[in-house]
């Protein structure tokens, strides 16, 4: 704790510590132990992320190179943000360039809700017209890519487009009532959970990512909207390596769980795992990249949406 010090010319008054730097000293904190055992502990997360975290790991080292003598309030500040960035950090991005990274940190800090990406179009489309049966499909970049190739996001149909690429599904939740209850659809079909699994948005459990589909399906619900829960699409080592960031098991888990909430909660359960799958692996003439469908795999995924609207609109 540093020695009080006077203020003013005078010295007449006397600047004491922060309350809080006051309880920390009293019970023992050290912040130079602190700051050395937080940045090995983010240096050895880094290292798990893949070689796209090289620019983490030289500001760490250079953190650590320094720690020993540096306690000052700026370095600890550097140190905590650096490795706050490495749980924020979504895992997509370690395909991308380093300016693209940063833009999408950067956004990601902005708007972490991604209420921005629909808002002015939300603001802009009418209530539905009597007996139009709205559809909104909520979810992430499966969601959000298709109809961005050659084929149309279904076509005549009045099918609203709600995903966001790299969301998870506490972000889907917050956007909930933005992008779903005020468009007034019928039906909202629901596609998350891949990106919760990749930890995206930080560490994520099967319960975590529960309540939070739990709150969405009940929020629908008391809004009159009926819902469609997808399965989680599966996944494949096929181009490259995507199994390390989404565990197989853990797909079909959370799929397990998703289908059995679907029939506790009078939901409809749309399975398009068991169509684009073949084992445990996405069907390689079906995904693009072993985690995006393709054309071939939104051309399987349409009917089986189509089919599942059907059913929610029906009632059963």
């Amino acid at each position: 704790m540093p020695p009080l010090q006077t203020r003013g010319a005078r010295g007449a008054l006397w600047a004491r510590p922060p309350v809080g730097q006051l309880i920390l000293a009293a019970a023992g904190f050290q912040p130079a132990l602190f700051v050395s055992r937080f940045v090995g502990f983010c240096r050895k997360r880094s290292s798990r992320q893949g070689s796209s975290f090289t620019r983490v790991n030289a500001v760490l080292t250079q953190l650590q190179s320094k720690r020993s003598a540096n306690t000052s309030p700026n370095f600890r500040n550097r140190a905590l943000i650096t490795c706050l960035l490495l749980f924020i950090w979504p895992a997509k991005a370690q395909t991308g360039s380093p300016a693209s990274q940063t833009e999408y940190t950067r956004h990601l800090l902005i708007d972490w809700a991604g209420l921005t990406r629909y808002g002015s179009e939300n603001a802009e489309i009418r209530p539905p017209k009597p007996g139009e049966d709205r559809v909104v499909f909520l979810g992430d970049q499966i969601t959000e890519q298709w109809g961005a190739g050659g084929g149309r996001f279904f076509p005549g149909k009045p099918y609203l487009n709600r995903g966001i690429r790299s969301q998870t599904t506490p972000q889907m939740l917050v956007r909930f009532r933005q992008d779903v209850i005020s468009l007034k659809p019928r039906v909202v079909v629901i596609l998350a959970g891949t990106n919760d699994v990749a930890s995206y948005t930080g560490p994520s459990t099967e319960g975590m990512i529960a309540e939070n589909v739990t709150s969405m399906v009940e929020l629908a619900k008391v809004n009159g909207i009926r819902v469609v829960l997808a399965s989680v699409t599966p996944v494949c080592d096929c181009f490259k390596n995507q199994t390390a960031l989404r565990p197989q098991g853990k797909i079909i888990g959370l799929n397990g769980w998703i289908k059995d909430y679907a029939a506790r909660s009078g939901s409809v359960y749309l399975d398009y795992y068991s169509a684009l799958a073949e084992g445990r692996n996405f069907k390689k003439d079906l995904t693009s990249d072993g985690l995006l469908p393709n054309e071939a795999g939104y051309a399987v995924m349409a009917p089986l949406a189509e089919k599942a609207i059907a059913e929610a609109l029906a009632g059963k």
